[in-house]
């Protein structure tokens, strides 16, 4: 281990907490690693891989973190490799080939590439002995940043007989690091956490009204000009805003966030790291597996969205262990603002009902297919926590996923049709034919028409695709596909809908109360009159932190009393009929019904759902009125102003 520890990777040993992970791996065991940000989890995995028979499988939420950690293999010169989105089928199938053959010592994916039928047959057929799961706070539905497909990991280890897993993450709970121990079976011994008190991180909390904050925040970054800082902020336009002020400041920055083409933001990213310009205005689209070790100063002009993301984001600051500061410009401005993010995740009662009256309807051949934009759209739940809603049925055995499959295909020719025919002879070129005549085309595209092959033919449709990806390879055909269809097996027809929509409603009412309560956290947090780094390192269940850091803002003497947002006109003040009116009958018109009072305060509110979309409600009179409201206090109003209960 150590031999290859300074040959491959160049160090002479491990830091606290990697020995132990390390050794537990080798051994034959699973285990987790919960390390600050910037402590060297992915060594965690590396340096076994080496030594393990078979393959290594990188569970990756990020395409950035992939790339970024490929990269770094690269350079090593250690096999590694990853199929992702952005790679055509020629590039993921030369891959595959790479690991069935046994070249490859490490292969990273997105946990959304184990729902694609063609790779869980592949993934079948490979020997893998380490399962890693990077983020693996996401498989907990009380960590922040939870992912639903995460759940179905520990089925996914049981179904490919992966002996060993290790979960790697900074952010997590006592409570998410015994979910996740259960649900990977880990022992107590091999979980390793190191702490998460950095003592050359400066956490400083400045209250500042809303006014103020631009000004402030010129004036605090002029006394560290050269110095790379990150301005963190919650929404897409605040970070253009901000970019621009300070640039005109004489502070040149960039904004960065999801808005952005992509190629835009690999580029600022790429200045960035290089030292080509020093200040970054970005959303939390940014900072995902950033490994730049001089970052002086992170900023959160807006409250980041929970204590784990504090973390993760003041985080980067100081990884070469030079003291550094993170400052929160701290008021209540912003919080509706993150509540409504919360909210809007909430589905509505009647979404729910429309979900399973959708399944109980399409499964009487024992099989549901769904494309989740038309179900998300139809049930105006976001995809998100439809995605989770999905997984809770399959939890509890109602349904289970089958397949998936792209409902289109269509292609391109880039040889003559007479000259892809004369390749083939015989009872092949007839099924050729048959491809190359029932396929529609329109000017240049053609779209492979799989009802009609199979009623003519008897062509199977895995037949088709197979000689579709075929003549990809071979460079006769550009080829394309879309829109992709799940199929579940419906394995309990007969639930009672009624009671399974008022579980699963109580469920995300319960994931909305333990948010909010996340963000209430994060409030007494940046309040408190205790030392801020004892606190947050509590927060994480390490007690091993000083009690007084001394280089935090309480410590030096100023607690954070943060300013309440501005004064609101009283709620019963304003009329919520005429606000609502066009809202209403344009609703009525589209779906036969009225609205009922959770989709009236989101539109109120202005939090985005699927439904809205379809309404162009951001034109009508009304919406977004009560942005600077409390979202629970609006819906209360609504409700009693319309007479509005909650469903039976």
């Amino acid at each position: 281990m150590h031999d290859t520890l300074a040959r491959v990777f160049g160090f002479q040993q491990l830091r606290p907490g990697q020995e132990a992970v390390v050794r537990a791996i080798l051994a034959g065991r699973s285990a987790a690693a919960i390390f600050p940000t910037g402590s060297g989890k992915s060594l965690c995995y590396q340096l076994p891989a080496l030594h393990l028979p078979h393959l290594t499988l990188v569970v990756s939420p990020l395409l950035a973190l992939m790339q970024d950690q490929l990269a770094f293999l690269h350079r090593l010169g250690i096999s590694a490799a990853s199929i992702d989105s952005a790679q055509s089928r020629e590039q993921a199938s030369a891959v595959m080939e790479r690991a069935r053959s046994g070249e490859l010592k490490i292969l990273m994916i997105s946990v959304e590439r184990l729902k694609n039928e063609r790779f869980r047959h592949f993934i079948g057929q490979v020997p893998i002995s380490l399962l890693v799961i990077d983020e693996a706070h996401c498989i907990s539905e009380w960590g922040h940043n939870f992912r639903p497909d995460y759940l179905k990991l520990p089925d996914y280890q049981r179904q490919f007989a992966i002996g060993q897993v290790l979960l790697l993450t900074a952010t997590a709970t006592p409570p998410v690091i015994a979910d996740m121990q259960r649900k990977f079976a880990i022992a107590s011994e091999d979980v390793v956490t190191t702490g998460f008190y950095r003592a050359n991180l400066n956490l400083l909390v400045e209250p500042v009204a809303g006014p103020d904050k631009p000004r402030r925040l010129a004036e605090w970054l002029a006394t560290r000009a050269g110095q790379p800082s990150i301005v963190y902020v919650t929404q897409q336009k605040t970070a253009e805003q901000v970019a621009e002020l300070l640039a005109r400041s004489g502070f040149p920055a960039s904004a960065y966030h999801a808005g952005m083409a992509h190629e835009a933001r690999e580029a600022i990213q790429r200045g960035f790291m290089a030292g080509q310009f020093n200040c970054i205005v970005a959303t939390i689209a940014f900072g995902m597996g950033i490994d730049k070790s001089d970052i002086r100063n992170v900023v959160h002009y807006d409250l980041p969205k929970s204590i784990e993301n504090y973390s993760q984001e003041i985080g980067r600051a100081g990884r070469d262990g030079r003291p550094s500061d993170c400052l929160v410009l701290a008021n209540r401005d912003s919080l509706n603002v993150l509540e409504n993010f919360v909210y809007g995740d909430t589905p509505e009662h009647e979404g729910i009902r429309q979900v399973l009256e959708e399944l109980r309807g399409a499964s009487q051949d024992g099989q549901w297919e769904l494309l989740l934009t038309a179900l998300s759209e139809q049930s105006n739940i976001r995809q998100l926590p439809l995605k989770t809603l999905l997984v809770q049925l399959e939890l509890r055995g109602i349904i289970a996923p089958r397949y998936a499959y792209f409902a289109e295909y269509r292609f391109k020719y880039l040889l003559e049709p007479e000259a892809l025919l004369a390749r083939f002879e015989g009872e092949r070129r007839q099924f050729v034919e048959a491809l190359v005549g029932t396929s529609q085309r329109a000017r240049t595209w053609c779209t492979v028409d799989f009802d009609a092959l199979y009623s003519q033919h008897r062509a199977e449709r895995g037949r088709v695709v197979k000689a579709l990806d075929y003549f990809q390879e071979k460079g006769w055909i550009a080829l394309e596909s879309k829109q992709m269809t799940e199929v579940y097996g419906v394995l309990e027809p007969d639930f009672d809908a009624r009671t399974l929509t008022e579980e699963l409603y109580d469920y995300f009412k319960q994931q909305e109360r333990s948010e909010i309560a996340r963000i209430d956290a994060m409030l007494a947090l940046f309040e408190s009159p205790r030392c801020l780094s004892q606190r947050l390192a509590a927060y994480f269940g390490d007690h091993q932190a000083p009690q007084q850091c001394g280089h935090c803002s309480v410590c030096q003497g100023r607690v954070a009393q943060l300013p309440p947002p501005p004064p609101l006109r009283a709620l019963v003040e304003l009329d919520p009929h005429e606000l609502c009116r066009d809202f209403i009958l344009r609703h009525q018109a589209l779906k036969g019904a009225p609205p009922g009072s959770e989709c009236l305060t989101r539109f109120l509110c202005g939090v985005s759902a699927p439904l809205f979309t379809r309404l162009k409600a951001r034109a009508i009179s009304g919406f977004a009125a009560l942005d600077c409201y409390p979202y629970a206090e609006v819906r209360t109003w609504v409700e009693d102003a319309f007479a509005l209960g909650r469903p039976d």
